[in-house]
């Protein structure tokens, strides 16, 4: 998706500014003083250790979560004003879990225009003609009138992307979608997340999935206790890491053999 006439060239599509969470008022912060830019038609990896803050930049970035300091901007308009409606705000981003959170009692075609006929008050027809469209470039087509427990974890993951789709986000994010999955389904989900690079959508992706990060992720971010500690290209941060917590996390990846020496 193209820029808005309202947005100046070269602004990102999304931007964190000293961003800050904590749970809780006496609990150690989750976010401290986190600043990324994420320019149009690229892919941002967030990786880390579990608990080093990626999800949470996520759920903030989507105002799932309410920041305690900084400020986020969506195509240079700042969202976390509290004057901004942060409904009217996620209907221009996407969000995808690791629990695909589909409704258990509504086919796989029902799930996925519920949100356009609702929030965006698009007709039925319109809704589900896109709704078949993007199953059939993800090979779901014959799994419309399907209910998502007849599914197999990747086409339910693959159903939760193509929900997320189908309002034409401005940005898409994705929370760790693989961790749920059986490993020989990885591959039909990062295989979808290959193919929406292509086609130039804008993605923030908090992922355990190294190789996949590597080759996909035009910008990678390092999270340690809540910081961004390292950023750069992947072929920086997994080739030449500059700090030496991000070269001992990844060592550990290596010796695990999740991750080809690269």
């Amino acid at each position: 998706m193209s820029a808005t006439a309202e947005t100046p060239p070269g602004t990102p599509v999304l931007r964190l500014e000293n961003v800050r969470k904590t749970f809780g008022k006496h609990a150690e912060p989750v976010l401290r003083d986190v600043s990324l830019d994420v320019p149009a038609h690229t892919v941002t990896a967030l990786i880390g250790a579990s608990g080093s803050g990626k999800s949470t930049l996520l759920r903030c970035a989507n105002l799932l979560e309410e920041i305690d300091d900084g400020a986020v901007f969506l195509d240079g308009r700042e969202i976390t004003d509290p004057r901004v409606d942060p409904d009217e705000v996620r209907r221009g981003i996407g969000i995808v879990f690791q629990s695909y959170n589909l409704f258990p009692h509504m086919t796989v075609l029902d799930n996925i225009t519920l949100a356009p006929r609702r929030v965006h008050r698009a007709q039925r027809a319109a809704a589900e003609e896109r709704a078949r469209e993007l199953l059939a470039r993800l090979g779901l087509a014959d799994k419309a009138g399907e209910y998502p427990d007849r599914l197999s974890g990747g086409q339910q993951q693959r159903v939760a992307i193509v929900r997320a789709l189908a309002v034409r986000p401005r940005l898409l994010l994705l929370d760790e979608i693989t961790a749920a999955l059986d490993p020989e389904l990885v591959g039909e989900v990062l295989a979808v997340v290959r193919g929406l690079k292509d086609e130039g959508m804008t993605m923030v992706i908090a992922t355990h999935e190294m190789g996949f990060a590597r080759d996909v992720a035009d910008q990678v971010c390092f999270l340690d206790g809540g910081r961004v500690l390292e950023r750069g290209t992947a072929a920086e941060v997994f080739g030449a890491p500059r700090e030496e917590r991000t070269r001992r996390f990844l060592r550990r990846i290596v010796e695990s053999g999740r991750l080809a020496p690269g």
